[in-house]
Formats: structure tokens, sequence, C-alpha cells
């Protein structure tokens, strides 16, 4: 995936920043450190494969797992925010229904890791006859490349929306504050020259194409 192409838009975080359903847990550790608590170690083996290729080590700016995007993700699904708590979760659900209409399937976020992974192992063993984890990278380029265009029949869950799920969920790790656990270090902000919480950057709103000449500020006031 074309690291430019994917960071073109800064979506603001969903999970970070709906009322009540996302808190800080703890202080980010290092991606050798964590340990997960919602995915099992061969689900925490696919997210950290997945995420390698979604925001890759090479090319310009930080990879996702440098930043600690696994983490983010782990810890947004034991907050209510991967219970489902915020979101409309009754029926009818309608399985054509316009895009308008917004998300029609029972399955909340941890729901959708859980049944999304398997089903991608799954597919993973039968083409390639190994987890995805532990194919080649070109081969995981290519399973993704088919969840994102729905042209993989998973058994329990649209590969797209599992796909679109996993990607909206890295883009916010990614660029979130650090108390989330992604964003390690401000590396993603310190990249893109973003100054973070700091008090007051009004002077460089109308500067544009000169870079920010001072460093980010986290939420918890680390520089």
């Amino acid at each position: 995936m074309d690291r430019r192409k994917f960071l073109s838009v800064l979506p603001l975080s969903a999970a970070a920043l709906a009322a009540g359903c996302a808190k800080p847990s703890g202080n980010a550790q290092s991606p050798a450190s964590y340990s997960p608590t919602y995915f099992t170690s061969a689900e925490w083996a696919f997210i950290n494969a997945t995420i390698a290729r979604l925001i890759p080590e090479e090319g310009e700016g930080p990879g996702g797992i440098a930043t600690g995007v696994p983490e983010f993700i782990d810890r947004q699904l034991e907050l209510p925010y991967g219970h489902g708590a915020c979101f409309y979760m009754k029926g009818p659900f309608i399985a054509d229904a316009e895009p308008s209409l917004g998300y029609q399937l029972r399955f909340t976020p941890r729901e959708i890791y859980r049944l999304g992974i398997a089903d991608a192992n799954g597919a993973a063993g039968r083409l390639f006859h190994k987890e995805f984890a532990q194919i080649e990278t070109s081969q995981q380029d290519q399973l993704l490349r088919q969840m994102e265009h729905g042209q993989l029949q998973f058994e329990q869950i649209p590969a797209a929306v599992f796909f679109a799920q996993m990607l909206a969920n890295a883009r916010e790790g990614y660029f979130a504050d650090p108390q989330y656990g992604g964003n390690r270090h401000m590396l993603a902000w310190r990249w893109i020259g973003f100054p973070g919480a700091r008090a007051d950057f009004t002077d460089w709103i109308d500067q544009a194409g000169r870079r920010y000449p001072y460093g980010p500020v986290s939420i918890a006031g680390r520089t």
C-alpha cells in the first residue's frame, strides 16, 4: 500500500474521540514488552503482520510497529469502544443497505477482529497452507488487497468490512495521542510536523509550506 496515499487524509480518531468510549489505560509500553490483553497469541501475530504491511517500516516516516499501532488496537478493544457501547447495535440489519444507512452488522469491533482474523487465517491456509503471519509479505499484500476489494469470501464476516475496520483503527492508532498506546514517542506527529497539544501555535496556521519548528507536545505534557 502506498504510504503517501494512505496518509493523504488524516482522519480524526473515532475511537479516541467518542465521548466515554475510549480512555487511556496505563502507560504505553515498548513493542517488545507489551502483552496483549484481548488478542490471543495467534491473533496478535496476525495483527502485527497486518500492521507491518498497512504502515510498513520502509519508505518515509515511521512504521506502524515502531509507533505501537497494534498496542493501540488491543487497548481499544478492551474499552467500551471495542464492546460497541457507543454504537447502535439493534436490528433490523439490512444486508444490501445503502452506505448512507450506516453500519448493518450485529458484531462489535472486538467481534469483527476475532471473526475476521479467523477467516483471514483460514483463507491464507487454503491458498498458501500457512497462517497469514507465516506467509511471504508479497502474499500478505495479495490477501489484504483482495480483502479490501471484497474479492475473498469469508465464512463469518464480509472481508471488506474486516479490512475497513483494521485500516480505520490503524490510522487512528498512528496519529492518536500516545496515552492511547499508539504514536509512540510522538513519532508520527514529529514526522508530519504536527504540534500536538501545544497551548498556542496560532502564529503558524497561515504559514503554508513552512515547517513547524518546534516538536509536538502530548496531552500529558511530554515533549
